[in-house]
């Protein structure tokens, strides 16, 4: 069994790229997105797309890759192909129909070559949270609460993950609930391709790529370090009761980043994004493990 090696200081650089999984045809939101992709659903006046790519600016990001698929020119024709101070770069997806994001990552393999952020394209979340994430091999994680379901993680006494787990389980230890944004380094991503082209060859593609973090955690190839995301603010929207509950979420702590004109002379798809306003009502750091 492989073992990680120690970081290099090399890992240790801030990350600047992030890898966004857009593809997806968001068929539990319908009717909002018979037209339009799923990233392009707006929460109270603003689109998941514009806060995140926000987010991004406010972090000094200068990439965005974005896999796209089901209404892919909504995103295009809002982007175009620089937006936030960074530089967009679109892959397409022809069979995103019939395939899950395990696919949809593994088509990022000869664009990613260096350190990045990887994030699903239905999350809304305070952009002061994602300041711990910019080290490459970490983990965003929440503690559970009523309202959630899906993959969960146990976390160990040197504060790694120890264990992912597809539901919630019945155990003594305790879970948090996975928030779906990762970073991680070269070391890291170079292992998980060849995982990753594995199970394509092998016609796996209808699985989620958290098969292979598991399964590398569990043979100690993997290591994440968690960060720990306030349970109240941020959320994962997949039906219109997440979006109500988005919405209020945001309403309640005034996560509103404002889409100011794009400058003068801008290509057309461009944006002209503000800073976030710094809007925090209780401080997210003030957040225990226990």
């Amino acid at each position: 069994m492989k073992k990680l090696p120690a970081h290099t200081g090399f890992e240790e650089k801030q990350v600047r790229t992030a890898l966004l999984l857009a593809a997806g045809t968001g068929s539990r939101l319908a009717p909002l997105t018979d037209r339009t992709a799923k990233c392009r659903i707006l929460v109270n006046e603003i689109s998941i797309l514009e806060r995140l790519v926000d987010t991004l600016r406010l972090h000094n990001f200068k990439r965005l890759v974005i896999v796209v698929g089901h209404q892919a020119n909504s995103i295009r024709d809002f982007l175009g192909t620089q937006a936030g101070g960074m530089k967009i770069t679109y892959i397409t997806s022809p069979v995103y129909k019939t395939t899950n994001n395990i696919y949809s990552l593994w088509l990022a393999r000869r664009e990613i070559d260096e350190p990045f952020l990887l994030i699903e394209s239905d999350l809304v979340f305070n952009p002061e949270m994602l300041k711990d994430m910019l080290l490459p091999d970490r983990i965003a994680v929440s503690k559970l609460q009523p309202w959630m379901n899906g993959t969960t993680v146990t976390i160990n006494s040197h504060h790694k993950v120890k264990s992912f787990h597809k539901d919630i389980q019945k155990t003594d230890e305790r879970q948090y609930k996975t928030v779906n944004i990762y970073s991680l380094s070269m070391q890291t991503w170079e292992l998980v391709r060849k995982r990753l082209d594995h199970r394509i060859s092998n016609n796996m593609v209808n699985g989620y790529y958290e098969a292979v973090f598991s399964d590398m955690v569990t043979e100690g190839c993997l290591s994440f370090t968690p960060v720990l995301f306030d349970a109240d603010r941020w959320y994962e929207i997949d039906t219109i009761a997440d979006l109500h509950a988005a919405a209020l979420m945001c309403s309640l702590h005034h996560q509103s980043p404002a889409l100011i004109p794009a400058h003068e002379g801008a290509q057309p798809g461009h944006l002209g994004l503000s800073p976030l306003r710094q809007a925090v009502t209780s401080p997210y750091s003030n957040q225990r493990w226990a």
